[in-house]
């Protein structure tokens, strides 16, 4: 099997995440939405945040549009950089902004329907849950593995096996989602803040609303804010992380590559093996996703083993089948493919030693946070 036919397991693993996000996405919205209260609480908050998300999107487009054309005088005027370099600015922009959008609106129509499930069953409800939100993982690795993918191809066949103009080319759509992610994250969280604090002020203190009351528009105002900050902006965000991280694993090993002198076949070999490891993480999530699921009745901690269930499976799928696609890349090119992978698993388990470590500062049913629940017994100061 030749790293020429492994390279399509990443356009392949962006295509199926792309699949079941639409899979999920199309069965939440056939789920009840509710009552005739939630369904208008729903629909004010999902108004809201598209209209912010609309004018959002419209400041960041002027600031694009001028980033491109700046970044065209560099490219075509003073040659200092690729005449790829705007283009691929332009995508990482739109496809950051899609993946949060995509995102936001899932999480607004989904919000109700959640609520509906758990009237009827809690497994019922997490799956609602979960799925939706997995719409906004699949999402954001489909459409970030596609333009990595897509760029890959087309910078390849332009430059041929030289790997250093492709990658630092490839680079610069990073910066545009990074552009993306920064509008989308500080503007959001400026948002909601401000509706916060303004809910918490005229409801609580001046009007005597009870908190999170409907009946306090800015209230609403908050839960746009949540959407837009924290899903949105989030999603913009996760999308310029996950593929900074894949380029610039790239970038290293053409670097490593060159620094080595190894043939070209080995330089691309070493390139692309990010790119497929992504494509072989997909496809290990989304068997992980149908591994969630919960008894009726379970309590917090067993909802939490629900979902660390999926988690534990996606990671030893990844591990498995990684250290497959490393061996046949590495095999003959001088670089010992063990200590790779060994690296990539002391990723996997950082990531799941870290979620670990939160949730045990954080839950209560450990030692901190019932340690503070006791203190608090004694007065909010204490």
């Amino acid at each position: 099997m030749g790293s020429d036919f492994l390279f399509w397991i990443a356009p392949f693993g962006a295509v199926i995440a792309l699949s079941f996000a639409y899979v999920f996405y199309k069965s939440t919205l056939k789920l009840d939405e509710g009552d005739d209260l939630m369904k208008e609480i729903a629909q004010a908050v999902r108004t809201g945040a598209m209209t912010y998300l609309k004018q959002q999107y419209k400041a960041i487009g002027i600031f694009f549009i001028c980033a491109f054309i700046f970044i065209g005088f560099l490219s075509f005027v003073l040659k200092v950089q690729s005449l790829w370099t705007p283009f691929a600015f332009l995508t990482g922009g739109i496809f950051s902004g899609l993946a949060g959008f995509i995102g936001m609106n899932m999480a607004t129509q989904a919000s109700s329907r959640t609520t509906q499930a758990a009237k009827k069953s809690l497994d019922g409800a997490l799956r609602v849950a979960f799925r939706s939100g997995a719409v906004m993982g699949l999402t954001v690795v489909g459409l970030g593995l596609l333009d990595i993918s897509i760029w890959f191809l087309i910078l390849k066949q332009v430059y041929h096996s030289n790997f250093h103009i492709i990658t630092t080319t490839m680079l610069s759509f990073g910066m545009g989602a990074s552009s993306q992610a920064l509008f989308a994250r500080v503007g959001g969280g400026i948002f909601t803040k401000a509706a916060d604090v303004g809910a918490d002020l005229v409801g609580k203190v001046e009007a005597n609303i009870p908190e999170d009351d409907p009946r306090n528009p800015a209230v609403i105002a908050d839960n746009v804010g949540d959407n837009v900050g924290d899903v949105a902006g989030m999603g913009a965000d996760l999308y310029e992380s996950y593929c900074g991280a894949v380029l610039s694993t790239a970038a290293l090993g053409a670097a490593g590559a060159a620094s080595a002198s190894l043939s070209p076949k080995a330089t691309l070999n070493m390139v692309m093996l990010p790119m497929i490891l992504a494509g072989v993480g997909i496809l290990a999530s989304v068997a992980g996703i149908y591994a969630v699921k919960t008894k009726e009745g379970a309590n917090q901690k067993e909802l939490m083993g629900a979902l660390n269930k999926g988690i534990n499976l996606s990671s030893i799928l990844m591990a498995i089948f990684s250290l497959f696609v490393i061996k046949i890349l590495l095999n003959n090119s001088g670089i010992g493919y063990f200590g790779i992978w060994g690296a990539m698993v002391v990723g996997l388990m950082s990531g799941i030693m870290i979620g670990k470590i939160t949730e045990y500062y954080t839950s209560f049913a450990f030692k901190p946070t019932k340690f503070i629940a006791e203190q608090s017994k004694t007065g909010p100061a204490t």
